[in-house]
C-alpha cells in the first residue's frame, strides 16, 4: 500500500520507543493540529483496560489515535466500534483473509478464537479523545489473567508477517473511512456492520460488570452500543463490562 492512501489532514508520528502511546498523546496534545496517529516501535509501559498493563513484545503494533471528535462522551465512546471495524479491515487487508476474524464486545478483535487486538479509549478532559490500539502482529504476551481469552498473533495464525508501520498504513485509512461514515450517517450503519462481524451473536455468553455477572443470549447491540442480553429475568442492558464465553 502506498502512502498516497494516507488520509488527508491526519498526522503520523513514529517513535522508536515510548512508555505509552496514550501518555504521549496527552503530552503532545497542545501541538497536534488535527487527528494524529502516534506509533511506538517499542512501548515499555503500555496500558490495558481497567488499569491493567498491556504487555508489548517487540514487533507488535502499539499506537494511539489522538482526535477531538464533535459530540459528547457517549458519542466519543462509539469510536471503540469504529476502531474495531477498522482493525477488522486492516487485518483482512494485511493477511488477505477475513476467515476466523470476529469482534468481541466491547473492544477486542479475535482471530481463530484467540485475542489478537485490543482497544482502550481515554479522555484527556480538554476534548481530546485518545484511542489506544494494540495488535499482536508477531508475538503474544507471556502471561494473561485467569479466564481471559488466550492471546494469538497474526503471524502464527495466518502466516502474514506485517511490520507495525505497514499495519498503520492499512489501519489509518480504514479508521478514517468509518469515521466519515459515522459523521455522515450516525451510528446505525456502524452498528449493523459490527453486528455482522460479532463474536457469539445469538449464543450464550456471560457479562461481568464489577462484581456482578449475568448470563444469557447475546441478542444485539442497542443504538448506544450497549450489549443486550436475553436472560431468564428478561432483557438486560449492559452498558459497560467484560464478556466471557
Amino acid at each position: 500500500m502506498s502512502n498516497n492512501d494516507w488520509p488527508d489532514g491526519v498526522g503520523r508520528i513514529v517513535l522508536p520507543e515510548v512508555d505509552s502511546t496514550l501518555s504521549e498523546a496527552v503530552r503532545r496534545r497542545s501541538e497536534m493540529a488535527g487527528p494524529t496517529w502516534i506509533l511506538a516501535l517499542r512501548q515499555t509501559d503500555g496500558r490495558g483496560r481497567r488499569g491493567r498493563a498491556w504487555v508489548d513484545p517487540v514487533g507488535n503494533f502499539a499506537a494511539t489515535l489522538a482526535m477531538r471528535p464533535a459530540g459528547g462522551a457517549e458519542q466519543a465512546a462509539l469510536r471503540s466500534f469504529i476502531a474495531s471495524l477498522a482493525l477488522y479491515d486492516a487485518i483482512t487487508a494485511a493477511t488477505g483473509r477475513s476467515a476466523g476474524l470476529a469482534l468481541k464486545w466491547p473492544n477486542d478483535v479475535l482471530l481463530n478464537g484467540g485475542k489478537c487486538a485490543g482497544i482502550l479509549l481515554e479522555s484527556a478532559g480538554d476534548g481530546q479523545l485518545s484511542i489506544g490500539i494494540g495488535v499482536n502482529l508477531i508475538n503474544v504476551p507471556a502471561s494473561v489473567e485467569d479466564g481471559a481469552v488466550p492471546p494469538v498473533n497474526v503471524l502464527n495464525e495466518t502466516g502474514a508477517n506485517v511490520t507495525p508501520e505497514e499495519f498503520l498504513d492499512l489501519l489509518a485509512p480504514a479508521f478514517s473511512r468509518y469515521e466519515a461514515q459515522f459523521n455522515t450517517y450516525g451510528f446505525a450503519p456502524i452498528r449493523r456492520t459490527w453486528l455482522e462481524r460479532a463474536a457469539r451473536l445469538g449464543e450464550v455468553i456471560t457479562a461481568r460488570t464489577g462484581t456482578t455477572e449475568q448470563t444469557g443470549i447475546f441478542e444485539t447491540l442497542d443504538e448506544t452500543g450497549a450489549l443486550i442480553l436475553r436472560t431468564s429475568q428478561g432483557r438486560q442492558v449492559i452498558t459497560a463490562g467484560e464478556v466471557f464465553f
